[in-house]
Formats: C-alpha cells, structure tokens, sequence
C-alpha cells in the first residue's frame, strides 16, 4: 500500500547563535487508514515532528509528501490552503472559540473552506456531533462543558472539511484516563473509517492501543513497533 503521508529527511533547525535541532533526518511512512502513536520522552522531538507532518511549521531540510505529492515548494498560502481542506488538528488544549456555541466552533472550518452553504454546514455539524454523544450540547458555550466534552467537540471540529489526515498532540494530557481512553476510541474509530491518524501522546497504556508507534529521541527515530497485543495481554 502507497503511503498517504511520508516524511523524507526531515529536518528542523531553530537558528540562533545556537541553533538547536528539534527534528533530525527523519524518514517515515503512514499509510491510508493507519494510526500511529508517536512517543518520546518531553523535548524529544513529538510534537515537533508533528508539526511538520501537519504542514504547520516549514522544514529546515527534507520533505513531507502527501499522496505522493512534495509540498517542500509550497507557498504560505497554499500550505494554508491544503492543511484547512485535508488535515484536522486536535490539541492537549481544546482552543474552541469560548464565546461562540460548540455548533458555530465546528462550522468555523467550513465556513473558512467556503465550500459549504449555511444549512449545508449547520447539517454536517450536526452529524459529526451526534456521533461522538455531543448533539445535545451543540447550543452550549465550552465554558459550559466539562473537559472531555470540549475535547469531542474539539475532535468533531477537526473533522469540519472532511480530512484525509487528522493529527492530534497529546489530545488526552488533560483528561481523566476514562474520558482519555474515549478519545482514543474516536481516533481508532476514524482510522477504521479510512483516515490517516496521527497522535503525539505520553501515556503508554494509550498508546498500546494503536496499531503502530513511532519512538523519538533527541527529534530522531529511534524505534517502531506494530501490532501492539490487546491491553493487558504480553
């Protein structure tokens, strides 16, 4: 199978009087419906390298490929372009808009895309909620909501313009471990589906629950691991 997402060489540099190296010749693969945990110890590199999967931060050197496709070349404006239209972000910290209602937070994407009209993107609110038991909350302000509430709203946001790939750095660090494993659910769930997950997490027992890890240290690969047996099992 063809890889969705790949990196190649991959490298970020922050300069300075002393540059420092945050990501370093990396080379990696994540095929369609795929989720893959990334893992590392704190300043190792993860989130970093997620940033630059999800075109948010430019490399320093190296490539990311999608569907094939290099995006080293890619402007600001299309980089922008393409992350609104095939990548969705989850964060540790919701960042929902906290004076508008959990329905406009998830229609904001669409709106930002325009592909949509209003009853169109009101409908698909809506339906990307219901699943993830958030329907009824759709009137409510996040202030209004508890914490693994924000964070499904958060994820049905994420999925506003339909995307390929959704990348999520440490989406559970501020949740209980029941509301933690709800999310990971959700993301097994989107995978199954046939989307590209990607997620940045320090919780092994989370992270045993994916079907591929990618391990960092010092922002380079330093070991894989697939096929994780079922939680509990060795």
């Amino acid at each position: 199978m063809s890889a969705a997402l790949e990196a190649r060489d991959l490298t970020r540099i922050l300069p300075g009087p002393q540059p420092t190296t945050l990501v370093a010749d990396v080379d990696t693969a994540f095929e369609p419906q795929s989720f893959t945990v990334v893992t590392g110890p704190s300043g190792s590199g993860k989130s970093s390298l997620l940033y630059l999967l999800g075109l948010l931060d430019p490399p320093t050197a190296g490539d990311v490929l999608v569907n094939g496709e290099s995006t080293r070349a890619l402007g600001g404006e299309a980089r922008a372009l393409k992350r609104l239209a095939e990548f969705g972000f989850v964060f540790q910290f919701h960042f929902l808009l906290p004076e508008l209602t959990v329905l406009d937070n998830v229609m904001l994407p669409m709106r930002q895309l325009g592909r949509l009209g209003a009853a169109a993107m009101r409908a698909r609110a809506y339906d990307l909620l219901d699943p993830l038991g958030m329907a009824a909350e759709a009137q409510k302000v996040p202030g209004e909501l508890s914490g693994g509430q924000r964070q499904r709203a958060a994820i049905a946001r994420a999925l506003a313009n339909d995307p390929q790939f959704v990348l999520a750095d440490e989406p559970t660090g501020a949740l209980d471990s029941k509301n933690g494993a709800t999310v990971f659910s959700t993301f097994r769930g989107l995978a199954a589906e046939g989307r590209t997950v990607i997620v940045v997490t320090h919780d092994e027992t989370l992270a045993r629950t994916a079907s591929r890890a990618i391990h960092i240290v010092d922002g380079r690969v330093v070991g894989e691991a697939c096929d994780f047996p079922p939680s509990g099992q060795t």
